[in-house]
This record gives C-alpha cells, sequence and structure tokens, in this order.
C-alpha cells in the first residue's frame, strides 16, 4: 500500500513537472514572437518615419523651384534660355540625407497632345498619307520619326502618327492606317481607346504601332503638357540630343537641325522672329501656323526631384506652370517609387 501510494505520488509530481514545462516553453514562445513583432513595428515606424520626411523633402525641392521660377520670369522677360540657374542640376546635402532636383523644359520637345485633329486647321496631307486629312502638327510628328533615326518605315511612322490621332480624337471613326476600339478590344488584356488627351507620358505604351524596340529612344523626344493640346517649341532650350524635333516641325534634315542648333547665340536668340531670320529657316517655305510653334519663351517646366533620408528614397516628377504674372502652379505631380 505504502508503495503504491509513493510511486502514484511520484507519478503526480512528473505530470506537474511536464506541466510547469509545457507552460515555460509556450510563455517563451509567446515572449519571442511579441518581441519580433515588438521589432518589426518599431522598423515598420521608422521606415514610415524615414520615407514621410524624404517625401518633405521632395516638396521642399518643389517649393524652391516654383519660387526660383517665378523670380526668373520677374528677372528675365520671359526669355527662357539653357545659359540660366533654371537649367543647372543640383545636389543639397540635408540632415541625414541628400536632395537631387533638375530642371527640364517641357516646350524643348514634342507635346503628344498636339496630334488631336482640329478640323479648322485639317489640310490634304502628302505623301504617305492615302488621301486622309492630316493636320501640319501631325505631319511634323511623321518627319519627326523618320529623321530620329529610329528604324521605323514610313509605313509604321504612318501607323504611330494615326493610331494616336485617333487615341485623342472624340469620336470612333478609324483613320487609314488608326485604331479605334475594335482594335484594343482585341488585346489581351482588352481596354479602350481614350478619346480624351493625355494625362502621361506612359500613356504612349498604350498606343497601336508602338514597339518595345524603339519606344525608349523616342521618348526623350516626347512629352505631355496635360490640359494643352498647343504645339510651341523653345527654340532657346532645345538641345543637339534633341534636334529631331526641330528637324520634324520645320522639315530640315537632322544634320542641318543640329547644325542650327549648333550655332545658336549662347544667350539664345532673343525673340522667335530671330530664328525665323536665321538662313536655313528662311530658305524653307513654312506656313504662318508653323512659324507660330516656335518660342523663346516656357510656360511648361516639369522638375525631376529624388530624396534620401537615412535608407529611405523618394523620386517624384511635378509638371510646373509658370506665367509672369502669376505664381507657379502645380499641374500634376508623379511618384516614380519610394524605396
Amino acid at each position: 500500500m505504502e508503495r503504491w501510494v509513493v510511486s502514484r505520488l511520484s507519478s503526480q509530481r512528473g505530470v506537474a513537472l511536464l506541466i510547469v514545462l509545457l507552460i515555460v516553453a509556450l510563455v517563451t514562445v509567446l515572449a519571442t514572437e511579441m518581441g519580433a513583432r515588438l521589432q518589426l513595428n518599431i522598423q515598420r515606424t521608422v521606415n514610415l518615419k524615414d520615407n514621410n520626411q524624404a517625401y518633405w523633402y521632395a516638396m521642399g525641392a518643389e517649393s524652391l523651384a516654383r519660387r526660383s521660377l517665378y523670380t526668373l520670369m520677374q528677372d528675365t522677360g520671359d526669355k527662357i534660355a539653357l545659359n540660366q540657374p533654371w537649367a543647372q542640376a543640383f545636389s543639397y546635402p540635408v540632415e541625414n540625407g541628400v536632395i537631387q532636383a533638375r530642371l527640364e523644359d517641357m516646350q524643348s520637345c514634342f507635346n503628344l497632345n498636339a496630334l488631336q485633329p482640329d478640323t479648322a486647321n485639317a489640310r490634304s496631307a502628302g505623301s504617305g498619307s492615302s488621301g486622309i486629312n492630316v493636320s501640319a502638327s501631325m505631319t511634323a510628328f511623321h518627319q519627326l520619326l523618320l529623321a530620329a533615326e529610329l528604324e521605323l518605315s514610313s509605313y509604321d511612322a504612318d501607323t504611330l502618327r494615326d493610331s494616336l490621332a485617333d487615341w485623342l480624337d472624340d469620336d470612333s471613326q478609324m483613320r487609314s492606317y488608326g485604331a479605334e476600339d475594335s482594335t484594343y478590344e482585341s488585346k489581351s488584356p482588352a481596354y479602350l481607346a481614350a478619346n480624351r488627351l493625355m494625362s502621361s507620358q506612359s500613356e504612349l505604351r498604350l498606343i497601336n504601332g508602338v514597339s518595345p524596340k524603339w519606344l525608349n529612344a523616342l521618348l526623350p523626344l516626347v512629352c505631355v503638357i496635360p490640359q494643352s493640346n498647343t504645339l510651341s517649341v523653345n527654340v532657346n532650350t532645345l538641345t543637339p540630343e534633341r534636334a529631331a524635333v526641330l528637324a520634324g516641325i520645320t522639315g530640315l534634315s537632322l544634320p542641318a537641325a543640329q547644325n542650327l542648333i549648333d550655332a545658336r547665340p549662347p544667350d539664345g536668340w532673343d525673340n522667335s522672329s530671330d530664328f525665323l531670320a536665321e538662313p536655313a529657316i528662311s530658305a524653307i517655305e513654312l506656313s504662318d501656323e508653323q512659324k507660330s510653334w516656335f518660342s523663346v519663351t516656357t510656360e511648361y517646366f516639369i522638375l525631376h526631384s529624388k530624396t534620401r533620408y537615412n535608407n529611405a528614397r523618394f523620386t517624384m516628377t511635378s509638371v510646373l506652370k509658370v506665367a509672369s504674372d502669376s505664381p507657379v502652379t502645380v499641374v500634376r505631380r508623379e511618384f516614380a517609387g519610394v524605396n
């Protein structure tokens, strides 16, 4: 009897010890999990704080750019050229990070929204148009595509030109080389033509006829000015790398356009009349509409901002609208990514 009692008590002590060990193990696991989650939450909070700080650094760069552009317009009398301070990229060190920013003239490239058809200015096209009505800006875009050395055939240029015009117009009538809803509905995934002005350059990737083989080479030559279908090119901010833009809107060859840009006065032309008086330009019979495309001022800039704070990196682009008699306004912001 005594042996049985002793054996039972020993068995109970063993069970109690196992229970205690299980409880200790469970508490240890819970404590470890709670500690890991606490560290994760702390790191998440730190990341959010750093990302927010990097974002506000970018907003600070935008605010500085807006003030600088407003001062520029007051001091220069609307004449914009590449020898002015705005054209210089800057890198500014800040506490635990850095701010990098670069302004770009959005009127030193071809505004894709200018291809929105305007029946008042439509005219009969020249060669390669198959008798369709092609505006002067559509012809200029076609010439740009061929001058840019993208290895595009005339047919490919016709396809992109007409498809872009169909994308921008407000009807469903397909042009000879264009594309409307039926074309885009057959793609996977299916979508529809916008039938409105483009809001971003990235929208070009959706247009029928665009090929990834040459798209990256075309993108530096074109831009999208939101809510504007005006084609206006500042001849003072065109760079040799964008000579194809000048070749497209004038009909000059690419080498001739590059030579004209290289021969530009150091301070730029004082007005568009001086540019039009250049022998290479005056020898061309430009229409009044084509002459109206040239300017020495700029209404739209794009600011490229890159900021870093600790391990957080932030990229933002801002489209800025400027005028000599009003504050600089932000037309669009685009966040390219946070790392």
